[in-house]
């Protein structure tokens, strides 16, 4: 069984050589990694020549293109069995590629396999954790109780894939996530490309909750997925969307965003991206299956976004937002604002956020304990909590 690992990169080579680390690691050797370089200033092909191993191929563009385009690139170029996307500031956990081959073949090669995982914030990214923290990262609703491998019900996909056509995360859609067969790429790829839309991961894995018939879930985290300094997500959490959305170049099908002109509002590109995401699964699926995409609650979502800029003291767009409303909207959006200005003046920011979730539920109640220690980059994180895994077996 041959192993595929994507890995595109863009001006982080020394992010890169932690991730080709923890794969060069594994205890099992039929494996390949794409290093897709998207244009980088950093001499990325020269630090693969160096290493001399032929499973780690090197390919660049000849410009700075979408992400979701370099995406599909680096997976033309692969041909493993199983496939997994990995960030440039991402590992695999030690055993990675034996554990999932044994499951594999206990449960007769499902079409894809949705693992757990940590998280690991770098110090210094993250606003109100500077020394960084490692934490458990499994939030999906079929992860929380589970403490063995199971195959998910298709019901219970369905459902996952309707809370995110309501815009309401219940499983995590980084592709780390899930390693996936051949066959189900192959099949997803009769609709388009793999990897659509500005947020390639939020189209390719509900796309793969609707097509998959068997999807097996382990518990046990085998991938760490990073915040570096240069990651979207330290672009996200740090208010500066701007500059992640150019680190991304995530841009729209002009005819999608043509076509949804009139429900489109002014907030956070990550709300746009994920409406475009989700019309984009039922344009391509919507005559065999009936996928409704809730433009009412994404609208609620944006509300919420700009109304908070305005009253939180942050960049906000209330006349753009405004002239966009109908007139039941902006008597809503205006409660909105008062609503958003009171929180501003009873709780601190750091609060605000999780209580506004509370109400709105768009993300799940995730907050695991830190695991206690201190980790200077992603290659700890590998090495010290690998070989607890390890003890603990």
């Amino acid at each position: 069984m041959k192993f595929s690992v994507l890995l595109p990169t863009r001006n982080r080579l020394d992010l890169l050589t932690y991730a080709i680390e923890t794969v060069r690691k594994q205890d099992y050797d039929d494996w390949e990694i794409i290093v897709s370089d998207n244009c980088s200033d950093d001499n990325v092909g020269g630090f693969i020549l160096s290493l001399n191993d032929p499973r780690i191929k090197y390919f660049r563009t000849d410009c700075f293109v979408p992400v979701t385009k370099n995406w599909n690139r680096a997976l033309d170029k692969s041909d493993g069995d199983y496939v997994i996307m990995l960030g440039d500031d991402d590992c695999l956990m030690q055993g990675y590629f034996s554990t999932i081959r044994g499951l594999a073949e206990q449960y007769k090669m499902p079409d894809f396999i949705y693992t757990s995982a940590f998280l690991y914030a770098y110090p210094g990214v993250m606003p109100f954790y500077k020394e960084g923290f490692v934490q458990p990262y499994g939030y999906a609703d079929f992860l929380q109780s589970a403490k063995v491998p199971f195959l998910l019900q298709k019901q219970q996909a369905l459902k996952m894939l309707r809370y995110s056509l309501n815009f309401k995360v219940r499983f995590g859609y980084n592709m780390q996530f899930s390693i996936v067969s051949r066959s189900l790429i192959d099949t997803l790829k009769k609709y388009g490309e793999f990897y659509q839309s500005p947020y390639p991961d939020y189209y390719a894995s509900n796309a793969m909750l609707l097509k998959a018939d068997r999807i097996l879930v382990v518990p046990e985290p085998l991938v760490t997925i990073g915040i570096s300094p240069k990651s979207f997500g330290a672009y996200y959490f740090n208010d500066m969307e701007k500059q992640g959305n150019a680190f991304l170049q995530n841009l729209p099908d002009e005819e999608m965003a043509k076509h949804l002109d009139k429900v489109i509002l002014p907030g956070t590109n990550m709300n746009t991206s994920w409406l475009l995401s989700m019309e984009t699964l039922r344009t391509n699926f919507g005559d065999e299956t009936e996928l409704a995409v809730n433009y009412r609650r994404y609208r609620l979502l944006q509300m919420l976004a700009v109304a908070g800029s305005n009253a939180w003291g942050k960049q906000g767009r209330n006349h753009d937002i405004l002239q966009k409303l109908n007139a039941r909207e902006k008597l809503f959006y205006c409660i909105i604002l008062i609503f958003m200005s009171v929180l501003a003046a009873i709780f601190p920011e750091r609060y605000r956020a999780s209580l506004i979730n509370r109400i709105v539920g768009a993300y799940p109640r995730f907050s695991p304990p830190k695991i206690p220690g201190t980790y200077k980059t992603i290659l700890d994180v590998f090495e010290r909590l690998s070989s607890e895994r390890t003890d603990e077996k």
